[in-house]
């Protein structure tokens, strides 16, 4: 009988393997993709891994979307220090850039999923899909995969949620917690992009605007604002903006929500007339959408000018002292109307899941269940893009590690 045994191999999984084996424990880790464990870690951060966010505990708990006040204990004492500071003695150079995320100096998620694997070498791998729990006396016991039975004196469910399942993630761990008692708060897209009905959205493919200013507003009322890049696609809005923004959104068909974009940011509404006027002083001869050569992107010219209801024949040197104060409104509150999350096949992480008011926020042991604990994306927390959500499976698992450790002394 093992000491732990993890179903999930991915992020979470691995560092409870880790831990735990270092920590003297016997694991086994169940993981089903027959791809091997990890396979999400390798996608994360465009393939260079976004191991972590460098700020401490109470500032990053502002990141958090869902049930910050749950990671308080296992954030202390596991932060975003111990987590660089960890991948560093593992052979892994970090690196830390705009917004404090770290990624490692290779830009190689392959090489954090290799120290990961290196970590957790002690742990037994095995190929298996988890079918049930083994319960006695509503005690968990183990877990039934592929077709065996793999006791244990405590078992950890780290399987992710159910986004980009061709990693893996394939929801089955909402099943077994769901046979234990639990409560899955339905889980749902987040860090995903946002599909909008505005046709002016498909003309703009493609386009990606950086250092702009994006405001996510619900029924007009301003939920998030941040500077830093968009993408427009042929179904609405993507992009690292979009995607932090997404996970303000709570219930999308019960709310009119907008994103707004201030393409000029840098300049207030008087510093950006004053520009115009002298741009089009500059280019008086020139056709309204012309005009705009020094303001906006190529493919977004026709687009301004057609919302903006200005003759296109219109030349600069005709444009009214009105007609350039409504071009500076479009450019410092370009909307677009959001009527839809992103599928969940793309999404970064999922929303929602074991309802952790079911779950111990020190030990991560279900309260419902003895011998059971959960970690990372399977728990119903999840933060903004910038390596939070990594940050909170690493600390996750190493509070079950250190849970089912001390149990066992």
């Amino acid at each position: 009988m093992d000491d732990l045994v993890i179903v999930g191999g991915g992020a979470a999984g691995l560092m409870a393997a880790g831990a735990a084996c270092a920590r003297g424990a016997s694991v086994t880790v169940l993981e089903h993709n027959p791809k091997g464990p990890g396979q999400k870690l390798l996608i994360t951060g465009k393939g260079r891994c976004n191991v972590t966010n460098d700020c401490d505990p109470r500032e990053f708990l502002r990141y958090v979307r869902r049930n910050p006040r749950f990671l308080y204990s296992c954030l202390y004492a596991f932060p975003p220090s111990a987590a660089m500071e960890l991948f560093e003695s593992l052979g892994v150079p970090l690196k830390t850039e705009r917004g404090r995320r770290v990624f490692p100096q290779s830009d190689r998620a392959a090489d954090v999923l290799a120290a990961l694997r290196q970590y957790a070498a002690d742990a037994r791998f095995v190929k298996a899909d988890a079918q049930d729990l083994i319960l006695e006396d509503g005690v968990c016991k183990g877990v039934i995969a592929g077709g065996k039975a793999y006791r244990a004196r405590h078992l950890l469910l780290a399987t992710g949620g159910v986004s980009y399942p061709v990693t893996g993630s394939d929801g089955s761990g909402y099943r077994l917690a769901a046979k234990a008692g639990h409560t899955i708060v339905p889980p749902q897209p987040s860090l995903c992009s946002l599909v909008s009905p505005d046709p002016a959205c498909r003309k703009l493919m493609g386009l990606s605007l950086r250092n702009v200013t994006l405001t996510l507003l619900r029924d007009g009322k301003p939920l998030f604002t941040e500077l830093g890049e968009a993408l427009f696609t042929h179904f609405g809005l993507s992009g690292p903006l979009v995607l932090s923004a997404s996970t303000y959104i709570d219930d999308i068909h019960a709310h009119k929500y907008v994103c707004e974009f201030d393409l000029k940011p840098a300049l207030d509404e008087k510093q950006l007339y004053d520009r115009l006027t002298r741009d089009f002083a500059a280019l008086g001869g020139r056709s309204a959408q012309g005009a705009l050569e020094k303001l906006l992107p190529h493919s977004m010219r026709p687009v301004a000018v057609e919302r903006w209801g200005v003759d296109p024949a219109t030349r600069a040197a005709q444009i009214t002292r009105e007609q350039k104060m409504a071009l500076v409104q479009l450019c410092k509150h370009w909307a677009v109307p959001v009527t839809e999350l992103g599928d969940l096949e793309h999404a970064v992480i999922t929303a929602g899941g074991v309802d952790v008011r079911e779950v111990e926020p020190r030990t991560m042991a279900s309260k419902l269940c003895p011998g059971l604990y959960f970690a990372g994306e399977i728990l119903d927390v999840d933060a903004r893009t910038g390596g939070y959500n990594l940050q909170i499976a690493w600390a996750t698992a190493r509070a079950a590690a250190a849970a089912v450790t001390e149990a066992d002394q």
